[in-house]
């Protein structure tokens, strides 16, 4: 009576292939005789797999489903494990749970992703630009049109392993007859030899060539920050989809301007006069010319923020602000005329002691003299 592998496998005739996989690896891991060594379960996993072996092939289901004997007269219990022993990544896939690959790979392949690094100015960075840059990478054959073949040539099956990408070895193990397979030697597993390689891209589909991109800066990029371009990476051999192209932006530093976050801060140095009296001094910022003013009685080291004046937000609206630091500066060297003027203004405010009877504390213009001397 010829045996039912529907039954042993436990799935109805019209089980998917899928299905069918799914209980010979659940069987196969239950009377594995590495699992249970009774003599009975022994032969049971060999039922299971023979049954495996003629219902995951198609050919071979069709043949059982018409009433032939697909192993030639070879299945059943007695035939012992090289007659019905599958192929050992169906057992491996059984215990691990790792589906092997099966069948050629293919030739083509994503690209890599490339990344370039590109220099701007502050203002560039602070409001957006377009910049047009040049890259250098690879793209596809023109002459094979990706496929590696030389014009008027194409690829050919292999002939070692007829296409299969691989070859099948059978070898003895405690298991009994065991059939192993691996990449084919000759067409590295692809299934297909290039007798004739394209004598541009010496057979990898892809040329390197420079071509001209418009990037798209956004306004407040900073040192370090990415641009994502998608597709313009380098081709994939045999011409396949390419990779991405990542911009690194470079801010150049600037001669008046310290960028710090998206605030800018700058400096600017004004007489003691001016400091004690006020004014307004012409100041460049970002958007162009302005009259910063300063109060009287502005001390060195005050700040003065401009709100609005800095970076623009990348993420987010405004901008950040523009702080400037103001640094008095005291005249060194005083003629007759002006050290008596300085002497008169000290009387009048009452700091006319020498210098060295000052105390702490006190903050006249003699005593800031005095700071300033000493390089505090």
């Amino acid at each position: 009576m010829a045996t039912d592998y529907y039954a042993v496998l436990g799935v109805q005739r019209d089980a998917s292939q899928d299905e069918i996989k799914k209980a010979f690896r659940r069987l196969a891991r239950e009377l594995h005789p590495d699992v249970n060594p009774d003599p009975k379960t022994q032969e049971r996993f060999k039922e299971i797999n023979t049954a495996y072996e003629v219902l995951s092939d198609p050919q071979k289901k069709q043949m059982y489903d018409l009433g032939g004997d697909p192993l030639g007269g070879a299945s059943g219990a007695g035939a012992g494990f090289g007659a019905g022993f599958g192929n050992f990544s169906d057992i491996m896939d059984a215990f691990f749970g790792t589906a092997s690959q099966r069948g050629p790979k293919s030739r083509t392949r994503r690209g890599q992703d490339a990344m370039i690094r590109l220099a701007i100015d502050l203002n560039e960075a602070a409001f957006g630009t377009t910049k047009e840059i040049q890259v250098d990478t690879a793209t596809v054959c023109n002459s094979c049109n990706g496929e590696g073949a030389a014009p008027g040539t194409s690829a050919q099956t292999c002939d070692m392993c007829r296409g299969r990408g691989e070859v099948s070895q059978v070898t003895r193990s405690f298991l009994g007859q065991v059939m192993t397979s691996r990449p084919c030697p000759q067409c590295q597993g692809f299934g297909t030899v290039v007798p004739t390689p394209c004598p541009d891209c010496a057979g990898d589909g892809r040329v390197r060539t420079r071509h001209t991109l418009n990037v798209k800066i956004p306004a407040g990029v900073d040192n370090g920050t990415r641009i994502q371009l998608a597709g313009e990476g380098e081709v994939g051999p045999g011409g396949g989809p390419p990779g991405d192209l990542y911009v690194e932006i470079q801010e150049k530093p600037h001669a008046v301007f310290q960028r710090r976050g998206d605030d800018l801060h700058c400096t600017v140095t004004i007489p003691m006069t001016a400091a004690s009296l006020g004014t307004q001094v012409p100041l460049e910022t970002l958007d162009g010319q302005e009259e910063l003013d300063i109060r009287p009685g502005t001390q060195s080291g005050q700040s003065i923020p401009l709100h609005g004046r800095g970076v623009t937000h990348l993420r987010g609206n405004g901008r950040g602000d523009l702080v400037v630091h103001v640094e008095v500066q005291t005249p060194g060297k005083l003629d007759p005329e002006q050290e008596e003027l300085l002497r008169r203004l000290a009387k009048l405010r009452g700091e006319e002691r020498p210098l060295g009877q000052f105390q702490p504390g006190q903050q006249g213009l003699f005593s800031r003299l005095k700071d300033a001397f000493n390089g505090r």
